[in-house]
This record gives C-alpha cells, sequence and structure tokens, in this order.
C-alpha cells in the first residue's frame, strides 16, 4: 500500500492535487456561463447545450465506480498523470468540434477522464497523509473544488466573452496541464496497490455501514443544490436581489465555503467525522431555517440574507470533508479508491436529484419551499448517517468489525449465528 508520512513532503504533493480538483471542476462547472454562445454558433436551443452539462455529471456519477475497481491495482500516479492526459486531450480539441456531437463526444471523455482522476485524488490524498491530519488534508483537496466556483467559473466565463466559448475549454485544458505538471514533480512515486481480487475490491462496497453513509451523502447534496441551483430566483422573490448583485454575492458565499472546508477538515481531525457531520448538517439547516423565516417576512432586510447565505455555504461545503473521512474508515485503505469514486456518485446523483426537484418545487410552490425542504433534507441525511452510526457500534460491540475483512466463517462462529 503507498503510505508517505513524511510531513515535509507533504505541502508540494497537497498542492498538486487540490490543483487537479480545481482544474477538473472549473471544466465541469464552467460551460453554464458559455452556453447561450454554444447554442447559437452550433444551431442547437439552449436546452440541448444544457444537456453537455447533465451529460459530463452523468457520466462521472456511472463511471467512476467501475473504473476504480479496474484501476485499483495500478499505480496511483499513473492513474492521476493518465486521466489528466485524457482530459487535456479533450479541452484542447474542443477548437476543432464544429458540430453539437463532436463536442458532445469531447465532453463524453472529459467526464471519463474526471470520474478516473478525480476519486483517485481523494485516494492519494487519504493514503499519504498521517491519521491525525487526514480530515484537514482532504479538506485542502476540497478548497480546489470550492475555488472552482470562486474563481475558474468566473475566468473560464470571462475568456470565452473576450475569445469565444471554445477559449473556455482551451483554459480548462491549460489547467488540466498545469496539474498534470505539478503531479510529475511533486505527487510522490510510490508502489503500485496490492492486486487484490475483484471480489476483494468489490466487498467493502457491499457493506450495509458505506452505503448507508452514501446515502446520507446523496440526500444531504440533494438538499443542497435543491436551494443553490435556484438560488438567484429565490433571492429575487426574497430581497429583489438583481443579476449584477449576485455575482458579488456568489463571491462571498464561495468564499465562505472555503473558510467551511478547511474548519471541516480540522474538526474531523480532532472530534472524528460523525461529529462533524452533525455540526456541519445542523448548520446547515439553521441556515436554511433562517432562509425560509425571512422569505415568509419578505421583503426582508439584506444583509441578513447575506449574513445566512455565508453561513449556508460554509457548512454546505463543510458536509464533504466527514463523509470521505468516515467512507475510507468504514472500507479500508485497500479499498479506498472504489470507496471514494462511489462517494464521488453519490455528489452527482445527489447533484441531479436536487436540481430536478428544485425545479418542481419553484414552479408547484414558489422559491419560499426551497430553504424549508432543504433543511428537512439535511435533517434525513443526519438521521441516516446517525442510525449508520449506531448500527456499526452495535456490530462492534458484538464482536464484528466496523470495516475491514470480515472473519472467516469457521465452524466455532457458525454456531448459534442469527
Amino acid at each position: 500500500m503507498d503510505v508517505v508520512r513524511d510531513r515535509t513532503s507533504a505541502k508540494p504533493w497537497l498542492i498538486a492535487l487540490a490543483l487537479t480538483a480545481f482544474a477538473l471542476q472549473t471544466d465541469d462547472f464552467v460551460i453554464v456561463g458559455v452556453l447561450p454562445s454554444i447554442a447559437r454558433d452550433l444551431k442547437v436551443s439552449e436546452a440541448a447545450a444544457g444537456q453537455l452539462v447533465s451529460v459530463f455529471s452523468v457520466m462521472c456519477a456511472v463511471i467512476g465506480p467501475p473504473a476504480a475497481v479496474i484501476t485499483a491495482s495500478w499505480s496511483r500516479r499513473h492513474v492521476l498523470i493518465g486521466g489528466l492526459l485524457l482530459f487535456c486531450a479533450a479541452g484542447f480539441a474542443v477548437p476543432l468540434a464544429t458540430s453539437y456531437p463532436v463536442l458532445m463526444a469531447l465532453r463524453i471523455v472529459a467526464a471519463l477522464a474526471a470520474a478516473i482522476t478525480l476519486p483517485t485524488v481523494f485516494a492519494v490524498v487519504a493514503a499519504h497523509s498521517p491519521p491525525e491530519r487526514q480530515g484537514r488534508h482532504l479538506a485542502t483537496v476540497m478548497t480546489g473544488l470550492t475555488g472552482a466556483v470562486v474563481i475558474g467559473v468566473p475566468l473560464g466565463t470571462w475568456t470565452g466573452a473576450a475569445f469565444g466559448w471554445q477559449a473556455t475549454f482551451v483554459l480548462g485544458g491549460l489547467l488540466g496541464l498545469a496539474a498534470l505538471v505539478c503531479v510529475h514533480v511533486a505527487v510522490p512515486r510510490t508502489p503500485s496497490p496490492h492486486a487484490a481480487g475483484l471480489a476483494d475490491r468489490l466487498s467493502p462496497l457491499t457493506r450495509p455501514a458505506v452505503l448507508g453513509v452514501l446515502l446520507a451523502a446523496v440526500v444531504a447534496v440533494l438538499g443542497n443544490l435543491m436551494f443553490q441551483t435556484y438560488l438567484a430566483s429565490f433571492l429575487h422573490d426574497v430581497a429583489g436581489v438583481t443579476p449584477a448583485m449576485l455575482g458579488g454575492l456568489l463571491a462571498f458565499t464561495g468564499a465562505a465555503g472555503l473558510a467551511g472546508a478547511r474548519l471541516s477538515g480540522g474538526l474531523v481531525d480532532r472530534f472524528g467525522p460523525a461529529r462533524a457531520f452533525l455540526l456541519a448538517v445542523v448548520v446547515f439547516a439553521a441556515a436554511m431555517l433562517g432562509l425560509a423565516l425571512c422569505w415568509s417576512l419578505r421583503p426582508a432586510y439584506l444583509p441578513l440574507i447575506v449574513l445566512l447565505l455565508l453561513v449556508w455555504s460554509a457548512a454546505a461545503w463543510a458536509v464533504p470533508p466527514p463523509v470521505q473521512a468516515r467512507i475510507l474508515a468504514l472500507a479500508g485503505p485497500d479499498a479506498g479508491p472504489q470507496a471514494l469514486a462511489l462517494s464521488s456518485s453519490a455528489v452527482y446523483l445527489g447533484s441531479s436529484l436536487g436540481a430536478g426537484l428544485g425545479g418542481w418545487l419553484l414552479s408547484t410552490h414558489g422559491s419560499g419551499a426551497l430553504p424549508l425542504t432543504a433543511a428537512f433534507s439535511a435533517l434525513a441525511s443526519l438521521a441516516l448517517f446517525a442510525a449508520t452510526e449506531r448500527r456499526t457500534r452495535w456490530r462492534g460491540r458484538r464482536g464484528r468489525p466496523a470495516h475491514g475483512p470480515r472473519p472467516p466463517r469457521s465452524a466455532g462462529n457458525r454456531v448459534g449465528r442469527t
């Protein structure tokens, strides 16, 4: 197993992995800013152009887990380099795309690269981190994902406006190339993971505890994206926020998200993932309930809305580090890439379901239903997470391992088993 414990060498490889996450996530989100230009140039509707976003998310959700199983015995450094090479190629080829089907094919290739690379990023972080700093290191990589919203998307949108929408994807390729160079230079060369059989690779992922945490993650992300996707509509209804004002608010909330992810990583290391998850979800639900109350009293006081948005963003980005840390602990280090790939799929699945449910709520009940339903969803995810923790502790008291390989079913331990 490739484990490096040298703290003095942590910073360069950690920065390289955070930059990798930043490049991949920017490429996923940035297309939203250039959709009208794509639709106009390729002579398709904006709805059809929007499918370029959906395809990326769906491909990442579907391809990630089997790709992690297939590459489980490969060198993780080689997986990172190969995935980034494929990602760069897909971005640099976009200026050659003269039709919608060709662009769609290139987006599928980029999604394939992201589905392979992003779970490996988190697996490398887990393998190279001292146990007492794993949460903070995972949170550092999460700042790369948050930074994509705060920096990458505005930068890509500006690039597309200045040089054409094709340049937006070339920018993504350049970010990927920078990440590739950093990974090549900074990520240590380590032995390939143990080549376990297919059944051994998959067995940790069938455990109820792992699946329970993943389901809690899906529900938590569903609630967040339900609100985030239609944030502009809610803010317009509650406080008359204009599109020009929205850009500045998104920058502030993105910065709060960076801080929330960093704080969450420290809480994971100090108090454990369960307590960190509890705090993040309770704060998230409180912020949503506060926004729901503001909607009922609209027009609301804008500074209060801004304060609640900052709390919401910090809490929302504080959720992933404890989820990832708990999944790694439950699945065990040998199944880390596969478990983290499922974690990424859970995020994409929650995003898709949240956007769909949010659209239905907006059209049938108005924007005021969004924060209230998001708060309920957050509390439901907390209940699922807590139920999984109780079941895991109960199994531990009965002498069964909470994670890792199950004991052999000898004649002695089969007797009296229910």
